[in-house]
């Protein structure tokens, strides 16, 4: 589905099998009866994408920033957050967490879990997105009016309460939009579009949860520089090539005696590291 710079939205077909569309692609297109061609992708800003040793999944691209939604309820995985992160932050797209439900008893421990993240810089908005709608739709617009967001999270945390919140004519897209490709229904695995103003300045882009976030595209030599906590201290390394795991003079380790690191997000890093060091075929 294409839309022209007018508004209209437009059913087009690949010309060929080479170019993998995503959700925010900029296209060049012909007209062909009431459908259309797309001819041309134009270079991306950025993409956001996912990659396991048997697939890349991608998300979107020409992102301005994107928004991670966690909750204590359920219990949100450091490690799922930890990849989205580091995700955005090798492809360049600022990133910030929402932590909803704060109404509930369970937000203390999530308050505690996303600490390590607030103090290395992470943005964390708190909402409580059906409890007090309006604090939170105010938060959100001041954060999210103007740019092109890509909204990130695992099943029950809030995305879809987001979405309703923010753009109350989302059924109605979807609706239209399902109708033009003849599907008749929206399903969770498809990735949508939907704009925040009527001037179509700001736009919210949301994708189906996930369950694994693969970061094959990733060398484990280049982890530490994208986990901000870890960055912020690689330069006191005794060794350059220090893997931050067992070398003497080790700046990562010596934060974390500290209490600069968490012992969690080591424990994170040394995971990822050795899933990233396994023989790549």
């Amino acid at each position: 589905m294409v839309e022209t710079p007018e508004g209209r939205r437009v059913l087009c077909h690949l010309r060929g099998k080479k170019n993998e569309l995503v959700v925010g692609d900029h296209v060049r297109w012909q007209g062909s009866g009431d459908a259309g061609v797309i001819e041309q992708t134009e270079p991306r800003r950025n993409l956001l994408f996912r990659q396991d040793e048997w697939r890349t999944k991608s998300f979107a691209a020409n992102l301005d920033q994107m928004l991670m939604l966690v909750a204590g309820e359920p219990v949100f995985s450091e490690s799922q957050l930890t990849r989205a992160l580091i995700a955005a932050q090798a492809a360049g797209i600022p990133a910030l967490i929402g932590q909803n439900k704060t109404d509930l008893p369970s937000a203390a421990a999530a308050r505690e879990r996303l600490a390590p993240y607030r103090a290395m810089g992470v943005e964390i908005i708190e909402l409580a997105l059906k409890k007090d709608t309006g604090a939170a739709r105010e938060r959100l617009l001041a954060r999210l009016a103007g740019r092109t967001t890509l909204v990130l999270g695992p099943s029950g945390t809030g995305k879809s309460t987001l979405i309703n919140l923010l753009v109350p004519q989302a059924a109605a897209q979807v609706g239209e939009i399902s109708q033009a490709l003849g599907t008749g229904r929206h399903t969770t695995t498809t990735t949508s579009w939907y704009w925040l103003d009527a001037g179509r300045s700001g736009a919210l882009i949301d994708s189906p949860g996930f369950q694994e976030f693969g970061l094959r595209q990733i060398a484990p030599e280049q982890l530490a520089a994208l986990m901000p906590d870890f960055a912020a201290v690689l330069g006191d390394c005794r060794f350059h090539n220090c893997s931050h795991r067992h070398e003497p003079g080790c700046g990562v380790r010596a934060a974390m005696a500290r209490g600069e690191i968490s012992a969690g997000r080591v424990r994170i890093y040394e995971e990822l590291f050795d899933e990233l060091s396994q023989k790549r075929w």
